[in-house]
């Protein structure tokens, strides 16, 4: 499937899929939303801990850059597992300018070491953050209680509705540890449905720019 690497509105980059007419990110603004969704309603819940992140969506590897450059600030160690069926290319990953936009230039060689890293193996890349990239289907996700947070940036349901079944997100609940908390840029009435089938307390919050909700699930 044909990918486009595009702009989005703050400035940042992202691929864009013609066929679906979807995009790995918020056309409003990439950077914008990472933070936005994933750090400021999901990461900054922790603070001077080890835990550990399972991304859905490796993607770009933009979330978790951000997450790397955000640990040390929080002290937190963080073991990041990032799932991707489909894998970016490096001239892909070099055409992204995230390191200019996060200012981040003194840490541009560990966002090139992120996606040329080995897949299913742990990799230390800083003495807060390690890296393992798994390339496996949401489907087939085995884990249990293994994480504290989730990541889910999945294509959206338009898209991909078997992505957010009931099915995906009892997996999800499977996954977290008991308190784990699962955050997500979508807020459709589906979704959050099949996030309370699986068992999770789910919050509406206020979207990122251009979008008006998220939600955030919580195991209990």
């Amino acid at each position: 499937m044909k990918r486009v690497v595009v702009h989005t509105a703050d400035g940042s980059t992202s691929i864009h899929l013609p066929e679906l007419n979807e995009s790995y990110h918020s056309k409003h603004g990439a950077i914008q939303e990472a933070q936005h969704v994933f750090i400021k309603n999901g990461l900054d819940l922790f603070q001077n801990q080890t835990i550990s992140i399972l991304e859905i969506g490796f993607g770009t590897g933009l979330n978790a850059f951000i997450t790397l450059l955000e640990s040390p600030k929080r002290q937190l160690t963080i073991q990041y597992t990032g799932l991707e069926a489909y894998p970016v290319t490096l001239p892909e990953v070099q055409a992204m300018n995230y390191v200019a936009e996060l200012h981040a230039q003194d840490q541009a060689s560990l966002f090139e070491q992120m996606h040329k890293s080995a897949w299913e193996q742990l990799i230390p890349l800083s003495p807060f953050f390690s890296l393992c990239k798994r390339q496996q289907r949401i489907q087939d996700i085995l884990d249990i209680q293994q994480f504290d947070l989730i990541y889910f940036d999945a294509f959206g349901y338009r898209v991909q509705p078997e992505l957010w079944s009931d099915e995906i997100f009892r997996k999800m609940y499977a996954a977290l540890k008991p308190n784990g908390v699962l955050v997500t840029y979508a807020a459709t009435g589906a979704v959050r449905r099949s996030m309370l089938a699986a068992g999770f307390t789910v919050e509406k919050l206020a979207g990122p720019p251009g979008k008006r909700e998220m939600l955030r699930a919580t195991k209990h």
